[in-house]
């Protein structure tokens, strides 16, 4: 497993092209409402990267377990429907879980962040959910420091979501980030702390916890090879950052 240290200037690089994904995210938060389109969300997000400069970085991909290449710029995942749904004719409606990932280069380096909102009308159920899973992601960010392992992130995830009984999506987690989307190490959403490789100043992590309100961790594909859905139908939220570890501590690059 190679793990490729970024140098500050390269770190800035990257700090670029979480900016525009920061940027596509709240367009196409904002451009959420019932009746509207994931195709139409696609093509906001698809506006936004060529106002910028950027290349989506999902559009055309294609990892060895996946049938054909991606063929959307966003993820658009609705309530059941974890990550890496199609974005295409369905209609929002009142009370929709949405988690929106979308990943970006600019100048050859990659960004990646993902979020969930409720359209309209809310369960609080489904605000909890989200709740929980952005305070696993949060601990996840604050322990990954210098000198910490990844089991420490991965404990931390866990250590929020577990107590409150929300299953999380099996055989998933985060991933290395740089001059390609997904590059080593994984970062696992569940781990012992003090285990696993050490977090040293250079290393670039997406991290991003998947939470469902059932609590098991079971999931299945749909028929597209790509969207993965809760197997007992519960809704599921996905949040997540690009971070880089410095020597002051974590720095999230996908910010506004």
């Amino acid at each position: 497993m190679t793990i490729e240290l970024k140098t500050a200037a390269e770190i800035e690089l990257m700090r670029e092209a979480g900016r525009v994904v920061a940027r596509c995210l709240a367009a196409v938060q904002q451009a959420s409402a019932p009746g509207v389109t994931l195709k139409e969300l696609d093509t906001v997000a698809h506006d936004v990267m060529n106002d910028h400069g950027a290349k989506p970085a999902f559009l055309d991909y294609h990892p060895p377990f996946a049938p054909s290449p991606y063929p959307g710029v966003i993820c658009a995942s609705v309530n059941d429907a974890v990550v890496h749904a199609i974005p295409g004719s369905y209609r929002l409606v009142d009370g929709d879980l949405v988690s929106i990932d979308i990943g970006a280069f600019v100048d050859g380096w990659c960004g990646d962040a993902a979020v969930s909102y409720v359209v309209g009308d809310a369960d609080p159920a489904d605000l909890a959910l989200i709740d929980t899973t952005t305070r696993a992601l949060h601990a996840g960010i604050a322990a990954a420091k210098r000198g910490n392992t990844l089991g420490d992130i991965g404990a931390a995830v866990a250590g929020v979501a577990r107590p409150k009984g929300y299953g999380m999506l099996a055989d998933h987690g985060g991933h290395g980030i740089g001059r390609a989307m997904h590059e080593a190490p994984h970062v696992p959403n569940e781990g012992r702390r003090g285990k696993g490789m050490k977090l040293q100043p250079g290393l670039v992590l997406a991290i991003e916890p998947m939470l469902h309100r059932g609590g098991a961790d079971d999931y299945r594909h749909d028929p597209d090879g790509w969207t993965l859905r809760t197997a007992d139908g519960s809704r599921a939220a996905h949040v997540e950052h690009t971070i880089a570890i410095t020597a002051d501590g974590p720095r999230i690059l996908t910010e506004p």
